[in-house]
């Protein structure tokens, strides 16, 4: 390691996490990285930093030879795919937070990365202060990985523990979260599951070396959860949360999807509270490991981004040995059930001829559900399960590549005449 390099920032952004980073940067001299210029979107706005250090004209840090590191830290994803192109073109590596942008052009910027021999770093783009990313890169670099399951967003975790642990409703746990800074006065990208699929696209590649489209990943968010399907967890000994999850199949295959889940009480992930994120890796001889912390704010995401600069001293990259050097590439696959609970209002929402089987079912004037087995694929092909508050939580240990039993149940209930509005012991 080259501990006397001398990195000369230049940063994109002056916001929550950009101010972070200065104030962390001002207490780490040993690491030797100077802010040599800060693109701004508004000059005329109160900064705690000289006023010298900042400039409106991106290209015054693009075009300056002296700075060999880009720090991207904006919100808008368009304008950032353009900086750091450009970045990399001038010969400058770069670190960045923007998940959307990266899940939207990581072919691309893999591509120019490797064009240019410049290192592209992003571990603060998700779970910020969990080294998840380093961690799939070096430690599981294998063909052992057997599962990942995550909570990635804060906001929609804490909203979820808000409902569980002081009874709130959907409504004034968003409030709260609101008034406390853990979700945006527009939370559509946090509550209906993007953020969470924008991060779990990157993630993908760095567990399995899959370079999905965000298309091709089925995925919800906690929009249509009620206090009765808290009250439905509670029973169940379990608790509700947004998970991001991949499993690697018996046929080699991957399953991921971006879902609400019952989380047994005892399982890590029920232990990720309020705005924590949290990861749980199993592999086949390390059996789980669990990676905790917070998943936001100000210094907890500007270390994951001073640890990506410190990397810089010795050139490090993410080798994505999983995407360029597995001669079997793992891909992902629909061909797989899951077991799922779906509360409704009006039978009517519900494609009953879309389950395999219907384990359990529930109507009367307070609440409707169903437990049954679905085949994924019809969760791709339609979207009957997110309209009209139709509220679909996977089951705990979701997953079944076998169908027997379940064609059994299928059979029973058949015979059984369902047909709609029943109540069943």
């Amino acid at each position: 390691m080259d501990t006397h390099k001398k990195l000369v920032l230049g940063i994109f952004g002056f916001g929550v996490v950009g101010e972070g980073l200065y104030k962390v940067l001002q207490q780490t001299p040993s690491l030797n990285a100077t802010i040599k210029k800060v693109c701004i979107k508004n000059s005329d706005k109160k900064r705690n930093a000289p006023a010298e250090l900042f400039t409106v004209n991106k290209q015054i840090l693009l075009d300056d030879n002296e700075i060999n590191i880009i720090v991207e830290l904006i919100d808008d994803a368009d304008a950032a795919y353009e900086i750091v192109k450009t970045a990399f073109v001038n010969g400058k590596s770069v670190v960045s937070a923007n998940k959307k942008m990266i899940a939207e052009h990581l072919p691309e910027l893999l591509e120019l990365s490797q064009k240019t021999g410049k290192s592209f770093l992003y571990e603060a783009a998700c779970c910020a202060s969990i080294p998840v990313i380093r961690n799939l890169e070096e430690y599981y670099d294998n063909d052992l990985l057997h599962s990942i399951n995550a909570v990635v967003n804060g906001s929609t975790n804490y909203i979820l523990t808000k409902m569980f642990e002081e009874k709130l409703s959907f409504k004034d746990a968003l409030i709260q979260a609101q008034q406390l800074g853990f979700a945006e006065s527009n939370p559509v990208l946090d509550i209906e599951g993007y953020d969470a699929l924008n991060k779990w696209t990157f993630l993908l590649t760095h567990s399995y070396g899959i370079l999905p489209k965000k298309d091709e990943i089925v995925f919800t968010g906690i929009q249509n959860i009620t206090s009765h399907d808290a009250l439905q967890a509670d029973k169940k000994d379990c608790v509700i949360k947004l998970v991001a999850s991949a499993k690697k199949l018996k046929n080699g295959k991957v399953a991921a999807f971006v879902l609400p889940q019952f989380v047994k009480k005892d399982d890590q992930l029920a232990f990720v509270k309020n705005e924590y994120n949290g990861v749980v890796i199993e592999s086949s001889f390390a059996d789980k490991q669990f990676f905790y912390g917070k998943g936001a704010g100000s210094f907890p995401t500007a270390s994951a981004v001073l640890s990506d600069i410190s990397a810089l001293r010795y050139d490090y990259k993410y080798e994505y040995k999983k995407l360029f050097y597995n001669q079997q590439l793992n891909v992902l696959t629909n061909d797989f059930y899951i077991r799922t609970y779906v509360a409704f209002t009006d039978w009517e929402h519900v494609r009953k001829d879309d389950f395999e089987s219907i384990e359990e079912w529930h109507s009367n004037d307070q609440s409707n559900y169903l437990v049954g087995v679905i085949h994924f694929e019809k969760l791709q092909e339609s979207k009957w399960w997110k309209k009209n508050g139709v509220s679909l939580i996977l089951t705990a240990e979701p997953v079944i590549e076998s169908l027997d039993v379940a064609k059994l149940k299928k059979r029973s209930l058949e015979l059984a005449g369902f047909a709609g509005n029943y109540t069943v012991g």
